[in-house]
């Protein structure tokens, strides 16, 4: 048990900026992976918190567009927005396998990189502009809690970069498992609690899906960068869906 918590509360210091107690062991590393869901759980009930308060304060909907647009990225230290970055610079370099990993192990900014944070963030804004007031504002609580079951599955299940932090890290076939029961009941919720406002969860496997097979093929394997690019792209995916269904 007390290795569950401490991989809990690594992983809590590691992929979100809301303080933790500072505690690392290497025999619970294998285990962060599981509580990455739960971090986005935490994440996302913030999130749901901050659009009520939005509501009740009856704030204009530009200024609590901005809030809500830019809240998941400064919870997390701007941390998935690093790894969007760099992959953007990379898969769009269209340049061979090597000279790609090398942009995405570069650490000066590209023009792509600069273009896609842009229309990342107006899109992200616009979308959050156009949410209607009647909208249900719990389906954001599930929204982060998807995106990082997606990450955690694709970096347990997929083949990883050598060069990739969890290349030599024990990734247990029941983790699997357990992960996939994790997103079957967040989505599962989602469609009980906010009705057709679920189908943001679906928008939101839909976007990682598709983001992850460009960038997984493009770069031939698996690592947090690309985690980090397909879970702000996924995120960004059910937003849409919960601006316009």
């Amino acid at each position: 048990m007390k290795k569950y918590l401490h991989a809990f509360v690594m992983c809590q210091s590691m992929f979100c900026a809301i303080p933790a107690p500072q505690a690392w062991d290497e025999k619970a590393k294998d285990k962060m992976l599981l509580f990455l869901p739960v971090v986005g759980l935490e994440i996302g009930l913030i999130w749901a918190a901050i659009a009520w308060a939005c509501n009740r304060l009856n704030l204009p909907v530009m200024v609590t567009a901005l809030i809500l647009a830019a809240y998941p990225y400064i919870v997390t230290g701007f941390l998935h927005l690093d790894g969007f970055m760099d992959v953007t610079d990379a898969v769009k370099s269209w340049r061979d396998l090597e000279r790609r990993r090398e942009i995405l192990k570069d650490s000066h900014v590209g023009s792509f990189a600069v273009i896609g944070i842009a229309l990342l963030m107006l899109t992200q804004f616009a979308l959050f502009a156009s949410v209607p007031a009647e909208a249900n504002f719990l389906i954001l609580i599930f929204i982060p809690a998807v995106s990082r079951c997606c990450s955690s599955l694709a970096v347990t299940g997929l083949k990883p970069m050598s060069t990739s932090q969890y290349a030599d890290q024990k990734k247990p076939k029941t983790h699997i498992v357990v992960l996939s029961v994790m997103l079957c009941i967040f989505l599962a919720t989602g469609f009980l609690l906010c009705g057709k406002y679920g189908f943001a969860l679906v928008g939101c496997l839909v976007g990682y899906g598709l983001t992850l097979l460009r960038a997984y093929k493009s770069l031939d394997g698996m690592n947090g960068d690309i985690s980090g690019y397909c879970l702000t792209i996924g995120e960004l995916y059910a937003v849409a869906v919960y601006a316009l269904v």
